[in-house]
């Protein structure tokens, strides 16, 4: 299979700059639509290039997949409750890191969301709002202060039975700086990749030296809101436009609020920026949840951190220095 996708490889532009020319591919993983975009010297050294980028991301979702049963996120999730697990030192610093961002965005990020009873189907019809009261009970087991790490041993501990965790909500943006990393080490100069929206650049585009990126718009998919050069930076938009579901012309958001267990409303996108991709993930959704006042207060707060957001009445809001053309 690996392959057939590297052997489809698309050159994208017919050009040539000191022998480096761009090419690209997308396929299928994680459940997502990954792009990977290298400069190269040859088909044949891009086709290498993303063949090693597909096995590093199949390593990674073989690591923090919650349905594998095999995969070590899986085994602290047999063991909530019950003991601490100890995997390997590359989980046990991602979910510290994830605490940390929790701490930061006082729990409106969280991988205990993963915790939430299902009561809401976005890939499946749903005939009605679920109970009140089943919602509300529905967020017990979510709290991230009951992930106990222990980054001596290596060892990771979900201190209540009927815990889970997941990494929906920085997964991708993780995957995406391992394959970068991973690229780079393997000596490509410059190079994209984008984890179905959660989207890192690196080095110069052979002719523009940046990369130039547009955002979906949030009321039509196919269109965009505009586009922004990136360079050595990164980007990650949330939204309601992708997965919903709709009751008497409401639309109610797959991003579930951790604290009240009801889809979150009052955005319509969030897209944040920084040089890394996973806290931009991460902090891409806790700004959804926070709203706007809230979300823009915690983005002014972080040095090198941008955002924009296009609210429920299609305004456009953006923290404090982010530039607009």
């Amino acid at each position: 299979m690996l392959k057939v996708l590297v052997s489809s490889i698309v050159f994208l532009l017919s050009f040539s700059v000191k022998s480096q020319e761009v090419y690209t591919e997308k396929t299928l993983l994680m459940g997502v639509d990954f792009e990977f975009t290298v400069v190269a010297k040859t088909p044949e050294k891009a086709a290498f290039f993303i063949k090693e980028a597909i096995k590093e991301t199949l390593r990674i979702e073989n690591l923090i997949s919650s349905w594998k049963a095999t995969s070590q996120t899986s085994e602290i999730i047999r063991n909530a409750g019950i003991k601490p697990v100890k995997v390997s030192s590359e989980l046990v610093g991602l979910i510290a890191r994830s605490n940390r961002i929790s701490a930061l965005t006082n729990g409106n990020f969280d991988i205990s969301f993963a915790s939430l009873d299902r009561l809401w189907y976005f890939n499946k019809p749903m005939k009605r709002l679920p109970d009140s009261l089943a919602v509300l009970n529905s967020v017990k087991n979510i709290n991230y202060k009951n992930i106990i790490v222990d980054t001596q041993k290596n060892t990771v501990f979900l201190t209540k039975k009927g815990m889970r965790i997941g990494f929906g909500s920085i997964g991708k943006g993780y995957a995406a700086e391992k394959v970068k990393a991973k690229l780079k080490k393997l000596g490509v100069t410059a190079g994209l990749v984008n984890a179905s929206g959660d989207l890192t650049t690196w080095g110069n585009h052979p002719i523009t030296k940046k990369w130039l990126i547009k955002l979906a718009d949030p009321n039509n998919i196919l269109k965009s809101i505009g586009a922004f050069k990136l360079h050595n930076n990164a980007v990650v938009t949330s939204g309601n436009y992708a997965k919903y579901i709709e009751f008497n012309g409401i639309k109610y958001s797959h991003i579930i609020h951790p604290k009240t267990g009801w889809p979150v409303r009052g955005l319509k996108s969030v897209s944040v920026f920084c040089q890394n991709t996973e806290l931009a993930d991460a902090l891409a959704t806790a700004v959804y949840v926070l709203g706007k006042e809230k979300g823009l207060t915690l983005i002014n707060q972080l040095k090198g951190v941008e955002c924009l957001l296009i609210t429920a009445d299609n305004k456009m809001k953006t923290s404090t220095n982010l530039k607009l053309n």
